[in-house]
């Protein structure tokens, strides 16, 4: 963590030269034929919270020996992140050989009156192909009481265009959400996540590039029998009981458009805390 500092201070250009270094993959697949990421994006949006430990990815430290461990595993061949993140993970020298997804809209932060506007406030497609990273991805959050999705989709769709003029992904993350309480949360059913994958492929001068990151529901077949694009699932928050979900990460993945996983908390901060055994039990299952 030191080392990281000091670096920093005295070679701010140290980063550049390791993206500059790094050494890119030859697919977006692994040699299971799957994506497999780590997700680790949450912090740069205030959601630090991971299962009972409502600060558990507020100690930097930590939280990157965690994802040089998970990056470390067979079988793991990406991950997803802000642009501090990686840049840390560039000067630890664990992006070799992985598929680097930058975050792009962190503006919409968690608990906020302004969480649906949801602004780019990270990468941008021209840093993206700058670096030399894989693609980036995009949370598109739909309310129908919030006039502020109109200019988060609008955004989404020119994110969507210019990375496929870079020949990137675009991995959209689209959700239909509400206030409840005023907070906002998404609509998890097979109807809603229906609705909001289809809003998703349509963003944008092309879909060609675009992949979607999608959550678990009810009825998951017809959810993802609403379009062609290539899936990715999330795994959402810290699963008390962590069979359940590796059993329905397993069902969902043998879905014909569903291509990997982008996993973060889970998998990061999982019950009892052995790092290395959940992300080799979510590897065993692609």
């Amino acid at each position: 963590m030191q080392e990281l500092v000091e670096l920093r201070v005295r070679r701010p250009e140290a980063v550049a030269e390791a993206a500059r270094r790094r050494r890119r993959p030859d697919s977006l697949l692994g040699e299971h034929g799957r994506l497999m990421m780590i997700a680790a994006d949450h912090p740069a949006r205030g959601a630090l919270r991971a299962g009972d430990r409502p600060l558990a990815m507020a100690d930097r430290g930590d939280l990157l020996d965690r994802l040089c461990l998970a990056l470390s595993r067979p079988g793991v061949n990406g991950v997803l992140g802000t642009p501090d993140v990686l840049d840390d993970l560039l000067l630890l020298g664990a992006l070799d050989g992985k598929v680097v997804i930058g975050s792009m809209n962190r503006g919409g932060l968690a608990g906020t009156a302004f969480e649906i506007d949801d602004r780019f406030t990270a990468f941008d497609a021209a840093s993206i192909a700058s670096a030399r990273y894989e693609g980036g991805k995009m949370l598109a959050r739909i309310d129908p009481e919030d006039r502020a999705t109109a200019a988060t989709l609008e955004s989404c769709g020119r994110a969507v265009s210019d990375l496929a003029a870079h020949r990137l992904m675009a991995m959209v993350e689209p959700f239909i959400s509400h206030r409840v309480d005023g907070r906002v949360r998404n609509e998890l059913t097979a109807e809603a996540m229906t609705r909001a994958s289809t809003v998703a492929a349509g963003l944008g001068n092309t879909s060609a590039y675009t992949w979607l990151k999608v959550p678990i529901v009810e009825e998951m077949e017809r959810a993802m029998a609403a379009t062609t694009l290539p899936a990715l699932i999330l795994g959402g928050e810290v699963a008390d009981d962590q069979d359940a979900a590796f059993a329905s990460w397993s069902k969902a993945l043998a879905l014909p458009t569903v291509k990997g996983l982008v996993i973060g908390r889970s998998l990061l901060y999982p019950p009892g805390d052995d790092v290395a055994a959940a992300v080799d039990t979510a590897v065993g299952l692609l």
